[in-house]
């Protein structure tokens, strides 16, 4: 997915210039065209600010324009959205995030997702906020969890749940892939 170009296609279809979106969002101006031109790829938490300007979440934003007539109940491992907003879902680090969410979550009132963080990625330098309420458990390695300012460190069979409102952020800072089944209601994120 083009991302640069999606967000600007929203922004437009908005009637928004890049000031008013940056105004908005509490971002710069130069760092919306940025990412609008893809020179750079903004973090979870950037993306975020600037989706919740637009009104619009996460998943609305990366969900796949699908032909479905009927409910659908069942989805293969390949047919999972990836909604990281890196490109190519690379972080500023090098580290390969994956947020993969089962479902259009649009369409549901629970939005579920298969994360994977490699060893030092992240969410990014900003937390993150949105409505609801958040809960996972590691199924693999290690991540810290900050939640409005405490810190944790969670391993294999650790869960967590909190009012995603609350500032936080997502950091693996072990030696190996971290990989995390999670969930959040309302779909927000």
């Amino acid at each position: 997915m083009d991302i640069g170009q999606k967000l600007q296609s929203v922004r437009m279809a908005r009637g928004l210039s890049q000031r008013e979106l940056a105004a908005r969002s509490g971002m710069t101006n130069g760092a919306i065209s940025l990412i609008e031109k893809n020179k750079t790829s903004p973090s979870i938490a950037s993306l975020k600010r600037l989706l919740d300007a637009l009104s619009m979440s996460m998943a609305d934003f990366f969900a796949a324009i699908d032909g479905e007539e009927g409910p659908k109940y069942f989805y293969k491992c390949d047919e999972f959205v990836e909604i990281s907003p890196y490109d190519s879902t690379t972080d500023s680090t090098g580290h390969t995030v994956s947020l993969r969410q089962l479902g259009n979550a649009s369409r549901h009132a629970l939005q579920m997702l298969h994360e994977t963080y490699p060893p030092g990625a992240d969410t990014g330098p900003e937390t993150l906020s949105h409505q609801g309420e958040e809960a996972g458990v590691v199924i693999r390695g290690e991540i810290e969890l900050s939640v409005d300012g405490e810190s944790r460190r969670l391993v294999q069979g650790d869960g967590y749940i909190f009012p995603s409102h609350l500032p936080h952020r997502f950091r693996n800072v072990a030696d190996r892939d971290c990989v995390i089944v999670s969930a959040c209601t309302p779909p927000s994120f």
